[in-house]
This record gives C-alpha cells, structure tokens and sequence, in this order.
C-alpha cells in the first residue's frame, strides 16, 4: 500500500490512530508542507501526547532539510497560541501535531496559514497533492532551527485584549486543563489577573488520566461539584490542544455551550458591534439577540474554517459552534479557548454569569438542543440526503414548515422558531439528527420525526 493513501485530510487536518499515524507518514505530510511554503519560516507546535514532540521534531528536519527556517515551541503549547503567534510575528505557517479532544491513542497534523485561521480546503486539497517522501537541499542551504516560547508574548497579547486594568482578585477559579497544554497557560493567565485559581488535573498526562480530554458535562462532574457546591466562584476547562472551552456556574453547573455562546454574544455587544456568525447545528438564540441588535447572523457548515471564513468576509465580532469552539475576530480567526477563558472571567468579574443567563433565557426564550445518530453507510448518504427533500411534509411534528436549508446536510426550520437538522457524520458511517426548541419533551418530538424521515431512505 502506497503510505499516502492513509493520509486523508478532514475538516481540521488529518488525525488517526496511531498505527496509522506514523513518523514517516508525518514526514510525508511535512514534505507536502515545505513543497507549498517553499520558504520563509515555518512555526511548529505540539500538544501533550505521548509522541507528539517526536512528530514535531521529524517535522522540523523535513522543513529545515528543504530551506526553510523552524521556530519550535519548547514546550507543548495550545493550538490557539501557535495560530496567534504566526500573525504575530508574520510567520510563513505553522505546523501543529495535535489530535485536540480526540482520545490517546489518537494523534493528528494540521497545517495553518500564515493568517492563522483553519486551512480552507484550496490548501489542504493542495497539499494532499504535494504528499511525497521527503527529500533535502544541500547542507549549506538548508533551514535553521531554534525553540522559543510562544506563550509569553501571546499572554501579554490576551490582557492587552480584554483589558489591561483587568482584576479577579477575589474570585476563585477552578481551572480544569484535562491533561492538555492549557495547563500553566490558562491558569497562569487567570492567576497573573488576580483570581485564586485550583488547578485540577493540570500535570501533564499523555493518557489523559485515561478519558479522551473533552470537556463534555459527563466528564467534568468533579469540576461542576466544586462550583456548584460554593467552593469556587467559576469553573472553566479546556479540551487538550486548549482551543475549546467549558464553563461551569454556581447556579447552572455545566454551562450549555449554545447558551454560553449566546451569553458570550450579548457581552461583546455590549461595547462593540457587527455580525455574528455560527454554524448551521449552533442555537438560533444567536440570531434573536442580534435581530435585537440590529445586527445580522451568518449560518455556516459545520467546521470552523466555514466560520473563520466568514468572519473575514462579514466583517462579523466573534463566530462559534455548539461544541465549543468560540473565536474574536479581531483576536484571531481560529478557535482559542485560552483567551476566552480570560475574557469569561472578566464578565463574569463585571455580573456573574449566572445572571446574564437569566436575562438571554428571560427575554429570548429557553433554548434545548440534543442529537440522535442514523445509522448509514458513507455511500449512501448523498441519496439519502437528496431523497430527503421529496418526503418532507407541509408539517413536522405537528408545526407547519417555515423553510429549508440545504447548506450543510437538510435543515428544516419550523414556523415556532425550533428546528430538525440532518446531516452526514464526517467521521463515522451514520447521519446526524439534531433539534432546537423551547423543551426536553418538543426536542425529543422533533428527534423521533426526523428519525422517522431518514431511517426508511437508508
């Protein structure tokens, strides 16, 4: 088997299980890299896992071997601080090995253009053609390698952009980093501005204490006992490349991403303006609040680099997905659940969380979203999708139909205000139901109807 065949870039870079993702896979995948760069200086990051610095190091001699000068994080770093760094100091592109929320037995590379947002798929389409066994230079045209901390300018850049005058003393945090690179990131800059921060499971473990390092309510039960039961006064976690967020309350426990979002949303504007963007499985409640601010919302695919990009196109303040992944534009065009945290702490610190909670669901309504899986095998899901459109009724779970979209998968948006979503697993052979609407009970309703339409086209 040809070893390029294995490499399969996805929405986010390629990740696999580690008997797939080897070194000399990497280096293929480096080679791509420094075929397209062609020059310049590359940045290169790495996450906590097991291997994750050797992966990062093969990738340096591929870039180095082919002219091209390396700055190498010295330690594991959150991708967010890498995607910063190369604005910040006008990198040709950086390299990350990371496989982010994904369990240890996973790893994963992702290429990232010098604007620091997710790679659009004109570049990594570009680079699955570039795949190649390595090649080099002569010795003396060959690339320079240092390491260097990424982090020290980039904190200075997260108080510069929630606010220099920023003060927590008094607030207690509990900061949850899951084994990941947030920890001594995330923590030291919420500790720099004054809070009393716990820091929980913030040694670095490549097995994760043996749970895949997302920050899903299940696995932050510990963290949501500590807020809710008085002990600390916020509770934020990141997932292992640092780039997601959770945040727990004292009086809601686990925060809903969708309404952390829709909270995130409404304190942005509170002294700034512009759209806001979000993808086509993320709440409406965005879409209420900047209807209430004269302001629009832009539903994009699901995967992040539809949203960056229509960040940049929209001139939009902030863009975000239901799974936790949130960015500022005039921060950074990519996922950062380090600054995030800090800039949740500062709202939190001006009116509690919890409170600004209670005003979104009092003035725009309860919002509830959960999602089922289809079974379907990947060559079937186009049909399906297709076919779908021929067997919606004029009503669905008794609410007559306001509109369909098809931009990702098929969207039904019903005249009440919730919504069916049915799209293609991008991972898996099943489809995915999702629903959004004021209860549990009317969510459900919804998820057994658009069962009831898709299992019979499979």
């Amino acid at each position: 088997m040809d070893p390029r065949d294995q490499i399969v870039f996805g929405t986010d870079g390629w990740r696999d299980t580690l008997d797939a993702f080897t070194e000399p896979r990497v280096r293929i995948v480096a080679q791509a890299v420094a075929s397209y760069t062609e020059t310049g200086t590359v940045a290169v990051g790495y996450d906590a896992r097991e291997g994750s610095r050797g992966f990062a190091d093969a990738v340096a001699d591929v870039l180095t071997d082919n002219g091209i000068d390396v700055i190498i994080s010295e330690r594991d770093c959150p991708t967010p601080v890498l995607a910063w760094t190369l604005t910040d100091r006008d990198f040709d592109g950086g390299v990350m090995i990371t496989a982010s929320h994904n369990p240890p037995e996973y790893n994963g590379i992702k290429f990232l253009p010098p604007e620091g947002a997710p790679a659009l798929p004109a570049v990594t389409d570009e680079l699955s053609e570039l795949l190649a066994e390595p090649t080099a230079v002569a010795e003396s045209e060959r690339g320079d390698r240092h390491e260097d901390t990424f982090t020290t300018a980039y904190g200075q850049r997260a108080f510069e952009f929630v606010d220099t005058e920023l003060d927590l003393e008094g607030m207690a945090i509990a900061y949850d980093a899951m084994h990941g690179s947030g920890r001594g990131v995330t923590d030291a800059l919420l500790a720099e501005a004054g809070a009393t921060v716990e820091r929980r499971r913030c040694e670095r473990d490549p097995a994760f204490g043996g749970t895949p390092p997302e920050p899903s309510a299940d696995r932050l039960a510990s963290l949501t006992e500590r807020v809710t039961s008085g002990d600390a006064a916020l509770g934020i976690a990141n997932d292992g490349d640092a780039d997601r967020i959770a945040v727990i309350t004292p009086e809601r426990g686990y925060l809903d991403p969708n309404l952390y979002y829709a909270v995130l949303y409404e304190y942005l504007l509170e002294t700034a303006s512009g759209p806001a963007v979000r993808t086509v499985s993320t709440t409406h409640l965005i879409d209420r609040i900047g209807a209430a601010h004269d302001e629009r919302v832009i539903e994009t695919p699901v995967g992040f680099k539809w949203v960056a990009r229509a960040m940049d196109e929209h001139d939009a303040i902030v863009g975000g997905e239901e799974s936790g992944g949130y960015g500022l534009t005039t921060h950074l065009r990519n996922k950062d659940g380090v600054l995030l945290a800090l800039l949740t702490a500062a709202a939190h610190a001006d009116r509690p969380l919890d409170d600004r909670a209670d005003d979104i669901t009092e003035t725009y309504g309860e919002i509830h979203q959960d999602r089922l899986s289809v079974a379907c095998p990947d060559e079937r899901k186009p049909r399906v999708l297709s076919e779908l459109e021929g067997v919606i009724p004029d009503r669905v779970a008794g609410e007559p139909v306001a509109s369909i979209g098809t931009g990702d998968g098929f969207k039904i948006n019903l005249e009440d205000g919730s919504w069916l979503l049915v799209r293609p697993s991008g991972t898996e052979p099943k489809l995915r139901v999702y629903a959004e609407a004021d209860s549990d009970e009317r969510v459900n309703e919804l998820l057994a109807a658009g069962r009831d339409l898709t299992e019979p086209l499979v």
